[in-house]
Order: structure tokens, then sequence, then C-alpha cells
């Protein structure tokens, strides 16, 4: 029996994916527990009508996040931390900080997680910060820390 994956199975294929499976397994687990559905034409049509809107959804985020990343290509954001003692930095400024001065300074709201920072800035100066905006686009955003 032919049957369309509506997800993941780990020993059979990918979502989306039609499989020839016995037809037993087929009505005793497959369907049953919904992880796919028989290979109809009807079903095949809408298999290939969600892939052809998954297809134009995934452009459309990705030419968000291009023009997001040119944005903020000429941006930068200044957050201040404590000074300790001799002018050295007291604490360290971690992607909520950042995240928070970029929804407060340029009013672009970007999630912390998106934020590549291997660790915390703990120096005074400019850093250049790269956000992960999608998959495939990596944009770069000067921080400037100074002292409060």
């Amino acid at each position: 029996m032919d049957i369309v994956l509506l997800e993941d199975v780990k020993s059979l294929g990918k979502k989306g994916q039609v499989v020839k499976v016995n037809d037993g397994y087929a009505r005793n687990f497959i369907l049953p527990k919904k992880l796919g559905v028989e290979a109809t034409p009807k079903n095949l049509n809408e298999l290939k009508l969600q892939k052809a809107n998954a297809e134009k959804v995934a452009a459309q985020q990705l030419a968000e996040a291009k023009a997001l990343a040119e944005k903020l290509a000429g941006l930068s954001v200044t957050v201040s931390m404590k000074a300790g003692e001799g002018g050295r930095a007291f604490g360290s400024v971690s992607g909520k900080e950042i995240s928070k001065a970029i929804s407060e300074q340029l009013k672009l709201d970007i999630d912390k997680k998106k934020f590549q920072l291997p660790e915390p800035l703990k120096t005074f100066g400019t850093h250049e910060v790269p956000i992960k905006l999608h998959k495939d686009v990596t944009a770069k955003l000067a921080v400037k820390v100074v002292e409060a």
C-alpha cells in the first residue's frame, strides 16, 4: 500500500514522502496514529498544494530576513554598563540586554536567541554582533558598550 507521510517516521521516511508499506503496517500503525494517509489522487494533490504553499511562505520569510539584514547593516545600538575599579567593566552584556536596547533605540523586535555571541561582552568599546535572522541570512550589528 502506498502511504503519504504526514510526519517523520524514524525507519520509514520524512514528512511529505510517498512510501510503500505492508497493508497490515499501514492499517494497524500508520493510519490509526495519523502518521500518514493513503496515497489517493486527492491526497497527492493536497500534498502538492501544501508543498507549494510552504515554498511560498519560506521564500517570503527569506525576503523579510534579507530586508531586515540590510536595514541593520549600517545601524548601531548603545548599551551602558557599570564600571569597576580602574575603568574595568563590571559585569557583562548578554543577548537579552542587546535585544532590549534594539527595541528601545531602533524600535525593532529581535529575539534574544537570535544573537550568536560566543560569550557575553565584557569590555567597553564597539563590538560586531552576528544575528542569525534566517538559516541562510546572518546580519551584523555594531554594539557600543559604554560606561554608565
